[in-house]
């Protein structure tokens, strides 16, 4: 059997992760869910804190939104952690906060699909489901020797079939778990380590000598780049946010954003069609952030309004109200440099 050394070298090369060993599914189902297009080495802190303020599924289903986003801060696709929330009060509302036992159940769950259904089903309840994700994918298509398009519809069922076929019936999830690791430290994307690799001997592109070429992926449509305005409005103490409600970033606290167009002139007079008539102070410089499908070039500006007048979908905060709302990784620079221009403001009386 092409796999029979896997588990073995599993037993003896495992990686110590926080989330690893355990049989909880609540917990590996919030591992999962972070570790969706995030490096595990930063998954680890995250995870650690975000158990530690929302221990069971019960307490993130009762939590604010809001504390769970900036709980989320900084991980990023934050979709994944309104997702999370939204599975959590359907768990505590049609399972008594009991996380369901079965694939179909947690397939259902908002936010889940095959690969995390597959992990949380192996790995909490023993269920020989094969979790297909990037790691999987580029072992299996080695190991067999598939040199087509991973892409492709029936590529995907054919390696999925291939999976199934060969999943460890007594240990599905150490066989997840032990084919991730391996593709995480061995068979790795380019040149991979084929010298210590246990299934070396099995495995057809290694016996061919492509398996650098393996998988075959078609490449991918560069982001679009999108120039962004990012105004800091400032009165005295207080610096103008707004709660975004757009798909992209939505839930989470950003500036005054103009997208599509990051001149002065613009968001000055954008501004003024708010009823705001702030005075252009400075340019803070650029910045950059690169989403999936876009990425957003970003000219921050300061601007200085004589008071703080209300604004429909707006909020005025301090410095410690900023320090408290979630904000999105793209913020970064802009938040820095208007924790600068708070803390050196006189305070609004």
């Amino acid at each position: 059997m092409c796999y029979s050394g896997l588990l073995p070298w599993y037993d003896q090369h495992k990686r110590v992760l926080p989330f690893r060993g355990i049989r909880d599914p609540y917990g590996i189902w919030v591992s999962e869910i972070m570790l969706q297009q995030t490096r595990t080495e930063t998954v680890a802190g995250y995870y650690t804190r975000f158990l530690s303020l929302f221990p069971t599924v019960s307490a993130l289903a009762a939590a604010p939104e809001e504390a769970v986003l900036k709980a989320w801060e900084g991980l990023g696709y934050y979709s994944r952690a309104r997702n999370l929330h939204r599975a959590a009060q359907v768990i505590a509302a049609q399972y008594g906060g009991i996380f369901p036992g079965d694939y179909e159940a947690i397939r259902a769950l908002p936010g889940v699909g095959d690969y995390t259904a597959a992990a949380v089903s192996s790995i909490a309840f023993g269920l020989p489901y094969p979790a297909i994700d990037g790691n999987l994918t580029r072992v299996i298509s080695r190991v067999h020797g598939i040199r087509e398009d991973v892409g492709i519809p029936s590529v995907k069922r054919r390696i999925a079939e291939l999976a199934m076929a060969h999943i460890d019936r007594e240990r599905p999830g150490d066989w997840n778990q032990a084919l991730m690791d391996l593709g995480a430290t061995v068979c790795v994307p380019g040149t991979p380590d084929c010298a210590r690799c246990p299934l070396a001997a099995g495995c057809d592109a290694c016996a061919e000598e492509d398996a650098d070429l393996l998988p075959v992926r078609a490449a991918a449509k560069p982001p679009v780049p999108v120039d962004v305005g990012v105004g800091l409005v400032t009165c005295g103490d207080r610096i103008l946010m707004q709660r975004r409600d757009a798909a992209l970033l939505r839930g989470l606290w950003v500036f005054f954003l103009m997208e599509g167009d990051a001149s002065r002139e613009s968001m000055q007079k954008k501004l003024r069609s708010l009823g705001l008539d702030a005075a252009y102070k400075t340019d803070l410089g650029e910045a950059r952030h690169v989403f999936t499908h876009r990425v957003w070039n970003m000219r921050l500006y300061h601007f200085e309004a004589p008071e703080p007048i209300p604004l429909q979908d707006f909020s005025w905060v301090d410095a410690e109200q900023l320090r408290a709302l979630p904000l999105p990784t793209a913020m970064r620079a802009a938040k820095k440099a208007a924790e600068a221009i708070l803390n050196a403001a006189p305070c609004i009386k």
